[in-house]
């Protein structure tokens, strides 16, 4: 057989690996940083809003995960703060532990501005200052928490009397380019 034949029985198995390499390009997971991938002052909201589809992603797949005091990993079960510690890690982003360390962390968003992966804040002791509940916002105004014992990580919604008299502030704990504004503070009620 002559070379440009064996060069043409070649060049379909080439254009195959070719196509499944470019297929496997498209589906490598977003890293900050990476060669490929534009500075961070250069990145587009539709990158960040990535990051926040990645965390609602995570937080989703543990609905039905029993509530746990203390808990962070699926085989335990959750708390509020441990779903949202859980949800972050696994978009590669480290936050702290309980509720109100995640508040005081997390940088002011105006409610009216929310995006998926964003954290909601509650005050659920009466009369208290103090943040003792998160939720990951996931978008129509609906969230996802590990609500208390007894009860499975769920999804509830702002709009629901119970949560919007409690409500304490919104942030968010992933970047999001330049100028990412002032850290959540503490308000009076």
């Amino acid at each position: 057989m002559s070379q440009g034949c064996q060069r043409h029985r070649l060049l379909p198995h080439a254009l195959t690996v070719l196509a499944l390499a470019l297929l496997a390009s498209g589906c490598t997971p977003f890293r900050p940083g990476a060669p490929s991938e534009p500075a961070a002052s250069e990145q587009s909201s539709t990158s960040q809003q990535g990051v926040g589809a990645v965390i609602v992603q995570q937080a989703l797949a543990q609905v039905g995960a029993p509530y746990r005091y203390g808990g962070a990993d699926p085989a335990r079960g959750f708390d509020c703060s441990g779903l949202v510690s859980y949800a972050h890690s696994r978009a590669g982003i480290s936050v702290p532990r309980t509720a109100a360390a995640q508040f005081a962390a997390a940088r002011k968003v105006d409610p009216g501005a929310l995006r998926a992966g964003d954290l909601v804040f509650f005050r659920l002791v009466p009369g208290s200052r103090d943040v003792t509940h998160v939720g990951i916002y996931t978008g129509q105004r609906r969230f996802v928490h590990a609500p208390q014992t007894g009860r499975n990580v769920g999804e509830a919604s702002l709009d629901d009397p119970y949560y919007r008299e409690r409500f304490a502030g919104a942030g968010r704990l992933f970047a999001d380019g330049p100028g990412a504004g002032p850290r959540l503070t503490t308000s009076p009620r």
